[in-house]
């Protein structure tokens, strides 16, 4: 038997965008080909790209929808694919296969990369909740260094959250060493919900690098 990589569900889904529920749309008479609107774009042509994004923002949305499962989040994720298809273009060729194939596979390449650096954060959000749980009182309160230093783990957090921008240490703070919800923290700072979501990931993200980077130097 073929031996191969293990894939989550939503990422199984995804490897059949032939079926994807959503139809190729037919072209009108006189409208350009997905072939001349890819040499458009491989010419720095916006208008080419405007009108490849109306003939198949939908079906490369129905992708995406099917590996990350969040209507917000997909529609973010469409228009990086849409700019990466036009940073991209140069390396398609007509040689190898047709348009919306190779936008499918960067598409789908794409929204997995998506739901395991998701999946990553929430591993990194579960750790970083643990250590503070098991001694809370070394984050809430003013602790000493002696105290901090009890576990190497929580100095390098505190170390690489430091260092994070203002608005993303105030949100980490919030979360973890506080115990705030995201729509509480969203109440408590008069910002809106979903900037307190960007902050915790983004922040997530550079403690998650972060500590990579300590560890390797440690």
């Amino acid at each position: 038997m073929r031996s191969r990589k293990r894939l989550s569900k939503a990422e199984q889904e995804s490897e059949t965008p032939e079926r994807l529920s959503t139809s190729v749309p037919e072209l009108e008479p006189g409208a350009p080909t997905d072939l001349e609107l890819m040499a458009g774009i491989q010419a720095e042509d916006p208008e080419a790209l405007s009108k490849l994004y109306d003939r198949y923002n939908g079906i490369i949305k129905a992708l995406i929808l099917r590996v990350i499962h969040n209507e917000a989040e997909a529609d973010d994720l469409l228009q990086e694919i849409f700019m990466e298809i036009w940073n991209q273009a140069k390396n398609f060729s007509a040689q190898k296969g047709k348009p919306l194939g190779w936008m499918v596979t960067l598409a789908r390449r794409r929204a997995i990369d998506g739901l395991r650096k998701k999946q990553a954060y929430a591993r990194a959000e579960e750790r970083l909740q643990q250590e503070t749980e098991q001694q809370p009182d070394a984050w809430v309160h003013n602790a000493t260094e002696e105290e901090i230093a009890i576990g190497d783990t929580r100095v390098l957090i505190r170390r690489v959250i430091s260092v994070l921008p203002p608005a993303q240490q105030q949100a980490i703070e919030l979360a973890f060493f506080r115990g705030m919800s995201q729509r509480e923290i969203a109440a408590n700072t008069n910002t809106p919900l979903g900037t307190v979501k960007t902050r915790l990931e983004l922040g997530l993200k550079k403690i998650y690098d972060g500590l990579k980077e300590l560890r390797d130097e440690l």
